[in-house]
């Protein structure tokens, strides 16, 4: 397939053609009474909690009022287009999903409420989500990729609650960020997906109880440097453990009410701040500090007690920088050491689950067969994911580079995908503050994609293997990136930022970012770090593990042995000699094949690893 063929079908919709029912072993083995049942944020982890995962009723409406009768049961976290939602209906533009099931509250937890508070918990819901107990509103949430919570104690009443969620999702319909997803599929876009979509919980609190932690590790002092953010004041212990050994403890007074302005020298995320929201900052001094690698993913525990409120974390001790080596070329580092970046992307779709995993386990396969593979990094793709899925990364030893999610209004495919392809130093001449050029023209767009760009950083922001954020992939949605860099600089301090991989550079962040499918692989000089965020995406369908006969990648290749021979000569042969000229890092397109793209490494339904030794 030549460059021509590739793009023209980059934007064909095939809906008319019929996706194979591919599902996984995970999926396959699914126990409907046992879904995702694991603690869903390892970082800020309580005991008393329970997973609302399982059935719901629900019902699809063109009307915002609450429904009186419902079409069904559907599998949660499983948007309703997804196999294992057990629906596999696509949600419209102007259609309402409405999710209702019951909460039962002893009469020993309610006559409690003076003196604790039940915390209900969305890991993600696609787009616009409003939540009902009883038939009046609790809280509503713009949005679908990041978590939010609410406190349902002054709702509660003794015995059954009804819990409601109304849903409704544009997909790519208007301006909201929806990364890879299009309600019409094709190419290198995907089935929509709407909904609840990650893990659904809630845990009981005390009165005053944590909130929200930011861990800054300090690799050079061996410090760690920890703000707690509190729902009242009580007293604070923290206890950090290497392995079973105490190496660090700690009492402090209560936490203080934040002035009303923040402080602009602090070097963690500022944050929103309501009144009743508390703040502690602490200094923790790590003895003889043990260095977080891929190949030694050492990890610490923290512990700490606020009043009566118990929570457990973990972090690691280790710094990612952009530095010149010796010879005065600028190198990814990890702890001041040169680390090339052997890197893989990860899109994150299942065929069973579309944007959610089936189970645990299914995440950390596609973390460890990268990692067998020879990676050491994951670019994850336009896509937040859910917190267990960066715990494994953490504990596994996979360095993780972020991308933000794209949205905006429809894009110029001639501009952001065939041109900078045919022409490539094009891109580079291109500013964009042309918002209409780039699907940007509505400020309020604008406005809500920078809001989210910050909030999923200040969300991920203690995960230990996250080392670069990527706010804009290919000119998708691409606005003001000089200034969104500069924005991010200030969120946080800690990592490197690859500003427009791909395309359109704007001269910005720590990397000079190239895609390159079709031309012969370089380095192209710059003064900063050089790397190839995107490359190879060779094509491999395997009878019986792809969704669709039609093939989409850059080049193709019929057997297994022939798509490994490719791939080996590639990268012993193009690849390698290039890190002594400059090269810091490279991502392969992609870890798995996804819907028509069969570039992947591993087979749709992951059953089938295409590489061979």
């Amino acid at each position: 397939m030549d460059i021509l063929d590739c793009a023209r079908n980059i934007n064909k919709s095939h809906e008319n053609d019929v996706l194979a029912r591919l599902t996984t072993v995970w999926g396959e083995g699914l126990d409907a009474e046992h879904v995702l049942e694991e603690y869903p944020r390892p970082q800020l982890k309580r005991n008393n909690y329970t997973i609302l995962n399982g059935y719901w009723r629900y019902a699809i409406t063109r009307s915002a009022d609450m429904p009186t009768n419902y079409d069904g049961t559907i599998l949660v976290p499983f948007s309703p287009e997804s196999i294992l939602s057990g629906v596999e209906r696509q949600l419209q533009p102007g259609e309402y999903l409405w999710y209702e099931r019951g909460i039962f509250i002893t009469a020993k937890d309610y006559s409690s409420l003076s003196s604790k508070r039940l915390i209900l918990h969305f890991g993600a819901v696609d787009q616009a989500a409003w939540v009902y107990l009883n038939g009046r509103k609790v809280c509503s949430h713009l949005g679908g990729y990041l978590p939010f919570e609410a406190d349902l104690s002054p709702f509660l009443r003794e015995g059954c609650n009804s819990l409601s969620v109304r849903v409704r999702d544009d997909s790519d319909a208007s301006y909201h960020s929806r990364g890879k997803q299009t309600l019409k599929r094709g190419g290198m876009f995907y089935t929509a997906q709407s909904g609840i979509w990650q893990t659904v919980w809630m845990e009981w609190v005390p009165e005053n109880y944590i909130q929200k932690l930011y861990l800054t590790p300090d690799y050079d002092k061996g410090e760690l440097h920890i703000q707690i953010l509190t729902h009242g004041a009580a007293p604070v212990k923290i206890q950090i453990y290497e392995e079973n050994r105490c190496v660090f403890a700690g009492s402090y007074k209560k936490p203080v009410l934040p002035k009303g302005k923040e402080d602009p020298s602090s070097s963690y995320p500022a944050a929103r701040k309501k009144a009743e929201e508390y703040s502690l900052s602490a200094r923790a001094a790590i003895p003889k500090a043990h260095p977080w690698t891929p190949d030694d993913p050492f990890l610490y525990t923290l512990a700490i007690q606020f009043g009566d409120d118990h929570i457990e974390s973990y972090f690691a001790m280790r710094s990612f920088r952009v530095e010149a080596d010796e010879k005065g070329i600028m190198r990814f580092c990890l702890n001041h050491a040169p680390l090339f970046l052997h890197g893989v992307l990860d899109q994150g779709y299942w065929p069973d689950g579309l944007y959610t995993a089936p189970s645990d386990e299914a995440l950390v396969y596609d973390i460890q067969a990268m990692k067998d593979l020879g990676f050491n990094m994951i670019r994850k793709h336009i896509k937040i994911e859910a917190a267990r899925w960066y715990y494994h990364c953490d504990r596994l030893g996979m360095i993780v580079w972020q991308d933000m999610v794209s949205g905006g209004s429809s894009y110029s495919l001639p501009l952001v995908c065939y041109l900078p392809t045919l022409v490539p130093d094009i891109s580079g001449h291109l500013r964009d503050n042309k918002y209409k050029l780039f699907g940007r023209s509505s400020k309020k767009g604008r406005e809500e994609w920078t809001k989210e760009c910050l909030a999923a950083i200040d969300y991920l922001y203690n995960v230990p293997s996250i080392a670069a954020w990527v706010p804009f992939n290919e000119g998708w949605g691409q606005f003001d990136a000089n200034r969104i860099t500069r924005l991010i600089r200030r969120k946080d301090k800690t990592r490197p930022i690859d500003q427009t991989s791909g395309w359109f550079d704007q001269g910005g962040g720590d990397f000079k970012s190239v895609h390159n499918y079709f031309r012969k692989l370089d380095v192209v000089k710059d003064p900063r770090a050089f790397v190839l965020s995107e490359y190879g995406g060779y094509a491999c369908r395997i009878e019986g593990h792809s969704s669709v006969e039609r093939i989409y990648g850059y080049k193709k290749f019929s057997t297994t042995e022939e798509f490994s021979a490719a791939y080996h000569k590639l990268l012993d042969t193009d690849l390698k000699p290039l890190i002594q000229k400059g090269l810091c890092g490279a991502v392969y397109t992609q870890l798995s094949d996804v819907e028509e793209e069969v570039n992947g490494l591993l087979t749709y339904d992951r059953k089938v690893c295409k590489l061979m030794p």
